[in-house]
């Protein structure tokens, strides 16, 4: 039989290992982390992004039509988007029924009207008609981070001013590139300082060019940690679930603001050292 001196020791080492352990950052469960899928992927594979332990099990595609892809959805789940007032790829008129036919049961909306010629009075009329019928989860229109008057946040609270209460939404939605994680951070607080009590979900998020693959995942080992820890967060997309050349050739424009190396994907169509950190 032990002494009881041995029983203190013991005790007294367990306990010295136990606050010496590493923490890890809280996920709030599955459905926090998702891929921003381009409509020119192809024969790319969402399953490779899909560890069927529902670390990533989101996916959208700027449309309300599945993902143009010959392996489809991969198995994660679809959320719907709305990123037109009305357009041929997704009509305005169709959306009740595509969301009843694909059972999607979260909808984003307008993307980036802030910086694309649409008044926060015209697009809360547009919600009003349009978006507070649907009986699912709602995005507000996802803004851009630009500090001009009149866009970016100042654009959503004039959005939030003309809707008077009467747009019905679950998240505000924010898309920010910048030069650092600490830049990232300091607009998603003044997000949440300026919209007290509201969650948001962001849906682009990258450094800006000239940022190098390494520059990128350093950025990302931060930023995914934060967000996961983050309550009012329900949902993050890296920008983007394509490979370098097919950002490339698609959409030049982006790929000269953003760069090549956030994608989750290589050129062979292997996971990213990215997409590798958003499976971690």
């Amino acid at each position: 039989m032990k002494s009881i001196t041995t029983f203190v020791a013991l005790a007294l080492a367990l306990a010295s290992t136990s606050l010496a352990a590493p923490t890890f950052s809280r996920r709030k469960g599955p459905g926090k982390r998702g891929l921003c899928w381009p409509f020119y992927n192809g024969s790319l594979d969402p399953a490779k992004l899909n560890d069927g332990q529902g670390t990533v099990n989101l996916i959208y595609d700027y449309e309300t039509f599945l993902p143009p892809s010959s392996n489809g959805n991969g198995g994660l789940n679809f959320i719907g988007m709305q990123r037109c007032l009305d357009c041929d790829s997704s009509p305005i008129g169709q959306l009740a029924q595509r969301q009843k036919e694909l059972g999607f049961s979260t909808l984003f909306t307008l993307n980036e009207p802030d910086i694309n010629g649409i008044s926060p009075g015209e697009a809360a009329a547009w919600y009003k008609q349009n978006i507070n019928p649907m009986a699912i989860r709602k995005a507000l229109p996802a803004v851009t981070a630009s500090q001009n008057p009149g866009q970016g946040l100042d654009w959503l609270k004039q959005f939030m001013d003309a809707c008077a209460g009467q747009c019905f939404f679950d998240f505000i939605n924010l898309h920010h590139y910048g030069t650092s994680f600490d830049q990232f951070k300091a607009h998603v607080e003044d997000a949440r300082n300026r919209f007290p009590g509201v969650q948001m979900v962001v849906t682009e998020f990258a450094l800006q060019a000239p940022a190098s693959r390494e520059q990128q995942l350093a950025y990302y080992q931060q930023a995914f940690p934060f967000l996961d820890g983050a309550d009012f967060v329900e949902m993050y997309f890296p920008f983007v679930a394509t490979t370098p050349s097919l950002f490339s050739q698609n959409d030049a424009n982006g790929a000269n603001f953003v760069g090549t190396g956030s994608t989750l994907y290589n050129d062979d169509g292997s996971i990213s050292s990215i997409g590798q950190l958003l499976l971690q």
